[in-house]
């Protein structure tokens, strides 16, 4: 199943990278060639199945959406148990809200959330690949799996959100954190100001992928 949601992950990337910086990428196959290549080896080890690219990209379609975090963010803004939760573990608020995360030692990961405060800002990248919490933010854009992004945000993370259009002040320390296979992020952005008559679904509507990323400010 992983085997078959690789060859998924590749076939569904279709996003414009994230700027005229990505010039610096180091150049790839295009994605037909990458897709072909990943489909073949996964045929030779018996691993792909049509019915279980058709279930992955329904999950991804109709059950993948960032709408899933946003939720969660909505919920930890008006409920400050569930806040305290998800600060300290985030598979158990997930869980709590709906969505089941396996832990690391059933195959899945923990999942770590960090909140956005006037000090500090958090932004997530994955280095090594596109590693993060797909069921609650939906498929990863293109960007994020883009080399630029991959090694500019460890380095110049206050640049690469510039870009992003987010200017932040000097005195805002910014965070990055970096996915793996067994540890994943999701950011928890700060409450505007001004939204304390909204409800949960108001709230949920101004959240979004990006926000959950680090790459936008809510």
């Amino acid at each position: 199943m992983r085997l078959a949601f690789l060859y998924w992950a590749f076939a569904t990337v279709g996003e414009a990278p994230m700027s005229a910086s990505d010039s610096m990428e180091r150049p790839v196959a295009p994605i037909e060639r990458r897709v072909d290549a990943v489909r073949a080896a996964l045929e030779a080890h018996g691993a792909v199945r049509d019915e279980l690219i058709v279930e992955a990209t329904r999950n991804a379609d109709d059950q993948w959406v960032p709408e899933n975090g946003a939720g969660i963010v909505a919920r930890a803004w008006t409920d400050p148990a569930y806040r305290a939760l998800l600060l300290a573990d985030g598979n158990a608020a997930a869980s709590q809200f709906g969505f089941t995360v396996a832990p690391p030692a059933d195959g899945g990961y923990q999942l770590r959330v960090v909140a956005n405060t006037e000090q500090v800002h958090n932004v997530i990248v994955c280095t090594l690949c596109s590693c993060y919490p797909v069921s609650l933010l939906g498929p990863s854009p293109g960007w994020y799996k883009s080399f630029a992004y991959r090694s500019r945000t460890v380095r110049e993370p206050r640049a690469v959100l510039a870009e992003f259009g987010v200017t932040l002040p000097d005195t805002t320390r910014i965070s990055v954190w970096d996915s793996t296979s067994e540890a994943r992020y999701l950011v928890l952005p700060a409450r505007p100001a001004g939204t304390g008559a909204l409800g949960e679904d108001q709230l949920t509507a101004l959240v979004t992928r990006n926000g959950l990323i680090g790459t936008a400010l809510v």
